[in-house]
């Protein structure tokens, strides 16, 4: 079944006549004819019935016009969305975005760049950094933002910004008072631990090369129930300054002690065309 045979009944059906029906579809009438033979045949019964006052629908015609209708339609709007596509009337961009990274600094540059080029379409998936690397390699993504450290010889590295770590507690915390809060405190306090950290092992090791110990009261991979907790002031967790909410019951503190800070980076993957638009968003997620 081809798509001009399709159209040239649809056209019948309008016209209820073979001549207007090849008019209207700007062919000749024998070709149309031809086509609606053919159709005729792969569907095994006439469609149209013919006579003085022009053509009508069989059974088997009224059974097939819905549905031809619908492919038809279908096959436009396919056509139709690959136009938008190529003349940059939509730009859709697919950006991973690692687990642990947050949302504010991208949100406001998705924002930024949507304004710019509105008719982008910006697809958001947060996932672990091995499924966003798997997925880069795939093609599912134009670019992933990650603080993972990754192989020059594959990715792409764009650097967008480093940031440090706080300690964030509830108001009512008995940390909350302080300037600074030092590591020998931390050890002494009731912690919201991220095992999908990239900063966890880097914070233990400081501790232990000073001969003290973590506890977690609780621990979770969502940044989002551990922020919950730490509202409800039942421990305290240390988060990337990003991801840290704007919420008047939250306090964030400085760590005092090492410096403890991650490199977040945009990632291409070096056997994937990059296109303009992608370039840009990687651009805004940059700017200060």
């Amino acid at each position: 079944m081809e798509m001009n045979q399709i159209r040239y009944f649809l056209a019948v059906c309008q016209h209820r006549n073979f001549t207007h029906a090849a008019s209207a579809s700007n062919v000749s009438q024998p070709s149309l004819t031809t086509a609606i033979k053919k159709l005729e045949h792969e569907l095994g019964g006439d469609l149209f019935v013919r006579d003085r006052a022009g053509c009508r629908l069989t059974a088997l015609g009224k059974l097939m016009q819905p549905r031809l209708q619908k492919a038809h339609d279908e096959t436009q709007a396919a056509k139709a969305e690959a136009v938008r596509h190529t003349r940059l009337e939509r730009v859709p961009v697919s950006v991973g975005v690692g687990e642990t990274i947050g949302h504010n600094r991208i949100s406001a540059a998705v924002e930024r760049f949507r304004t710019r080029l509105p008719q982008a379409e910006i697809e958001l998936i947060v996932a672990s950094a091995s499924k966003l690397l798997a997925g880069l390699r795939e093609g599912e993504f134009d670019v992933v933002v990650t603080a993972a450290t990754v192989s020059e010889d594959l990715y792409r590295i764009d650097r967008l910004y480093d940031e440090s770590y706080k300690v964030v507690v509830s108001k009512s915390h008995p940390l909350s008072e302080r300037d600074a809060v030092s590591l020998s405190t931390l050890a002494e306090t009731d912690m919201l631990d991220r095992p999908n950290c990239e900063m966890r092992d880097a914070l233990h090791r400081a501790c232990a090369d000073q001969g003290l110990e973590l506890y977690a009261a609780y621990r979770s991979n969502r940044v989002d129930w551990l922020v919950e907790l730490a509202r409800q002031g039942l421990g305290a967790v240390i988060l990337p300054t990003t991801a840290i909410p704007a919420d008047r019951g939250l306090v964030s503190i400085p760590i005092d002690g090492p410096e403890i800070s991650r490199t977040v980076s945009a990632l291409r993957y070096r056997h994937q065309t990059t296109r303009p638009e992608t370039n840009d968003l990687i651009r805004e997620i940059a700017r200060v």
